[in-house]
């Protein structure tokens, strides 16, 4: 049977832009990054949150033929600047706290600190379009 979850990808237009986005601002840690020349230079390049060393966000660049047709490679490459592709939530302490930091280090939030039924929560992107939130709750 199923043990846990070790992993969420997310698709990147550039990996390198994302490793800095990830751990340079919202200060998440490198778990691994790894080249595989035998398949075609394949990068395994994956982050998590400090302190939670069982699960890692895996930066996944959107890859061509053969895993994906030209066609199928636009079509999530464009769901990705929509936004509509992937999503990843983070809780927090503080919200507002934790906001206005990660303002600071140059995150660009879609959405202030608002009260929900659960809590407080703010939204921002990844710079390949992903939605991300960060959520108080109660």
């Amino acid at each position: 049977m199923l043990k846990q979850l070790t992993n969420v990808q997310v698709w990147v237009h550039d990996q390198d832009e994302a490793l800095a986005f990830y751990t340079e601002k919202l200060g998440l840690e490198v778990r691994e990054d790894v080249m595989v020349p035998e398949m075609g230079n394949f990068r395994w390049l994956s982050v998590g949150v400090p302190g939670q060393p069982n699960v890692a966000i895996t930066l996944m660049a959107v890859p061509g033929p053969p895993v994906f047709d030209d066609e199928t490679r636009a079509k999530i490459l464009e769901l990705m600047a929509k936004g509509a592709a992937s999503g990843l939530f983070f809780s927090t302490d503080n919200c507002q706290a934790t906001y206005e930091e990660l303002k600071s280090r140059g995150v660009e939030f879609q959405q202030e600190p608002t009260e929900q039924p659960y809590g407080i929560d703010a939204g921002f992107r990844d710079p390949s379009g992903n939605q991300m939130r960060v959520a108080e709750r109660k």
